[in-house]
């Protein structure tokens, strides 16, 4: 049964079947929409239905290619808004351009923000977004912005398996001890944390671990796997401290260059990601990778923005 008839959900071309999932969960059919490209690789978009004065969630992943996504989103958005709708919501599950969000070096950009502005100058009058790299681009916005954590799926995943005495949750740096700490508080066990260094950009070097692993199962928690170099290197680390195994969790499976190869290599025996990016078919048909659904939960935190109730309520223990 449906929730809402004045709710429409459309979808990029990078989140169709997550999109389907959500609209599974909300009990609706995604929009119609026609989504292409003209000769001279232009975004043409049309949408199919009237979205005059309805509520309308528009479900974008900007998952590499990035700039061709993006873009994508920035029509939908401008197309929704010139077709009168309400409100419209811009959900990304994936946040492309979030590690460029400061200035750390002379000269160069804080690409996060631009894409904050680019976005409400398309007209979105609200943003949904899953993990992102830094929680501060919240305040990038002059719109809101709902933050969700995957963490509640992991951790939903594992109290299925139970046996969690033996467990512990680490995080990869230094970066990522507050969602590694919330993780490990959620599961009820221990937390330690890796301190690494990196002396160049996608190079990271294991340097000293803090908190004992010795005869526990370890989860390595992150927001996204890029390149694999960090997890890899940690896993090596807290193996060779006496663990009895090492899995990792990560939202975003971004895996650019040498990812699968890294991961494929690596002690790891289980990748747990979430459909925030969709898979290649490389990593999908690899043996160590899992893939857990974001659907059920964006698909609530929408159908509470549509109903103007408690978005936090989700994540309470």
């Amino acid at each position: 049964m449906a929730y809402t008839t004045d709710m429409k959900v459309f979808c990029g071309s990078a989140s169709s079947a997550l999109t389907q999932g959500i609209c599974d969960h909300l009990g609706i059919q995604p929009g119609k929409l026609t989504l292409g490209a003209f000769s001279d690789g232009e975004v043409k978009v049309q949408i199919l239905e009237h979205i005059r004065g309805r509520d309308v969630f528009l479900v974008c992943s900007t998952s590499p290619p990035v700039n061709d996504t993006l873009m994508e989103l920035l029509i939908l958005i401008d197309a929704a808004k010139r077709a009168s709708a309400e409100r419209v919501t811009a959900v990304l599950p994936y946040f492309g351009y979030a590690r460029q969000d400061r200035k750390d070096k002379s000269r160069v950009p804080i690409t996060a923000k631009l894409v904050a502005n680019l976005l409400t100058a398309a007209g979105a009058d609200r943003i949904l977004t899953v993990d992102l790299h830094c929680g501060q681009i919240q305040g990038f916005f002059d719109i809101p912005v709902d933050h969700l954590g995957a963490d509640v799926v992991f951790v939903e995943e594992f109290k299925q398996r139970g046996g969690l005495d033996e467990w512990m949750v680490v995080s990869p740096d230094m970066g990522s001890v507050a969602r590694a700490r919330d993780f490990a508080d959620r599961l009820g066990v221990s937390l330690a944390i890796v301190d690494k260094r990196r002396p160049k950009e996608n190079v990271a070097e294991v340097m000293n671990l803090i908190g004992s692993v010795e005869g526990r199962h370890c989860i390595l928690l992150d927001d996204m796997i890029d390149t694999a170099g960090t997890l890899v290197k940690a896993a090596q680390s807290i193996l060779g401290h006496g663990a009895l195994s090492v899995r990792a969790c990560a939202t975003h499976p971004v895996f650019s260059g040498p990812a699968l190869d890294n991961l494929d290599q690596s002690v790891l025996e289980e990748i747990l990601v979430c459909d925030s990016i969709p898979l290649g078919a490389r990593a999908a048909a690899s043996s160590k990778i899992r893939v857990l659904t974001l659907a059920p939960l964006i698909g609530e935190a929408m159908r509470r923005i549509h109903k103007d109730e408690s978005v936090s309520g989700l994540f309470k223990r």
